[in-house]
């Protein structure tokens, strides 16, 4: 994108300094940061595509960037969709579906899956949207092991140290399907904390990795994708070999 008019990188860096110490603040103003974070696109995304920083850098330089209601904002501005909307507006359409075809699954996967189905319960819509994300990976043969870390305390780096791409679950219990409370990891760094619960905290680094113009991480290639092309319809028509049965058998 083109900056805006009248703007040069000198201007816009300083519109960048202003929401830099906007983000130190106790209580930062919303209405602000939107505003200026919408001036300083068109430099953000140079930098994010054209430089390919790591990830460190841009948090030091675009603190903003990593807090829910932009995360939400920058997924507008790239590719013109509401993130929040679309993600759990497919997910609950594709709920009764899903849970159905995890209930028919037979083998190792189908062991997994009926574990899963064991934790939730069937009526409350939070550990539904959890079980269906926890369930994905499985049927499109992911291994989820590397993006669903568990700790009970937030500080023990080394359970997440190689995670490029992943969510950290706070919980004393190793294998509960809704945490207490969930943190966001990329490149090895806990980079949001406090997430109100697994779904959401799923949603985001979806609109991370998009914004941010990173790779899916191997072990979640093809659930990344079915989210963007079956949930959100980004992107070409044609489905990878993985994905199309299980779009097929969902019949989306």
């Amino acid at each position: 994108p083109d900056y805006p008019e009248g703007m040069d990188d000198r201007n816009l860096e300083e519109t960048r300094q202003v929401l830099v110490n906007e983000m130190r603040k106790k209580k930062p103003n919303g209405s602000l940061i939107k505003k200026e974070m919408d001036v300083t696109f068109a430099l953000r995304r140079k930098e994010v595509v054209k430089d390919e920083p790591a990830i460190s850098q841009i948090l030091n330089r675009w603190p903003a960037l990593f807090t829910e209601n932009q995360i939400f904002c920058e997924f507008t501005r790239v590719a013109g969709k509401n993130l929040r909307d679309g993600f759990f507006d497919a997910l609950d359409g594709l709920s009764p579906s899903l849970m159905d075809l995890f209930r028919k699954k037979k083998g190792l996967a189908g062991q997994i899956l009926a574990g899963l189905l064991h934790q939730s319960k069937a009526t409350e819509p939070t550990d539904i949207r959890c079980l269906c994300l926890r369930g994905l990976p499985v049927v499109l043969g992911d291994d989820s092991s590397p993006f669903f870390k568990t700790s009970s305390v937030p500080a023990d780096q080394d359970v997440y140290s190689q995670t490029t791409v992943g969510i950290l679950c706070i919980d004393e219990e190793s294998l509960h399907l809704k945490p207490a409370r969930v943190g966001i990891i990329l490149e090895g760094s806990v980079v949001m904390d406090d997430l109100p619960n697994l779904p959401q905290a799923f949603c985001l680094p979806f609109g991370l990795i998009y914004t941010l113009h990173l790779d899916y991480p191997k072990y979640m290639k093809n659930t990344f994708l079915f989210v963007q092309h079956v949930m959100l319809n980004l992107g070409k028509s044609e489905l990878p070999p993985k994905i199309q049965p299980v779009k097929n058998q969902l019949s989306v």
